[in-house]
């Protein structure tokens, strides 16, 4: 004689005061247990690589600010590689921003497109005049 032989022919046990557990509910008990919270973001996040500034010469500099009277506000479409800062670390990264320009705002020293984004003309390494 086994030693379940008396439980065999009886039906599952149902709880009359919990309710039955969901599969996803049964299946998160055995998932993996983080025990340092945040461990894996921090170890991305040093491993994340900035760029340093170019520190733009002369003739770069001339170059841009002969683009930038070329561009006519409204109607320009450019393509403006630039320098954002990282928020977190030193160094950052180059974009390239596609857009018509907007508006050249001496003032603020920005370059306005037309979908709203704002460039800081000093942080521009080259426009690219598309149209």
């Amino acid at each position: 004689m086994s030693t379940y032989d008396n439980i065999i022919g009886h039906e599952h046990h149902t709880s009359s005061t919990h309710p039955h557990m969901s599969m996803i509910n049964r299946a998160a008990q055995f998932s993996p247990f983080a025990a340092l919270t945040g461990y894996d973001e921090a170890v991305d996040e040093a491993a994340r690589l900035t760029s340093d500034r170019i520190i733009l010469d002369d003739d770069a500099i001339s170059g841009i600010n002969r683009k930038l009277l070329q561009i006519t506000e409204g109607k320009t479409s450019v393509a403006i590689t630039h320098f954002v800062p990282d928020m977190f670390k030193s160094g950052g990264e180059y974009l390239i921003t596609p857009g018509t320009v907007k508006k050249i705002d001496q003032n603020d020293g920005t370059i306005i497109l037309t979908d709203g984004t704002a460039i800081n003309i000093s942080d521009i390494f080259d426009i690219d005049i598309t149209g």
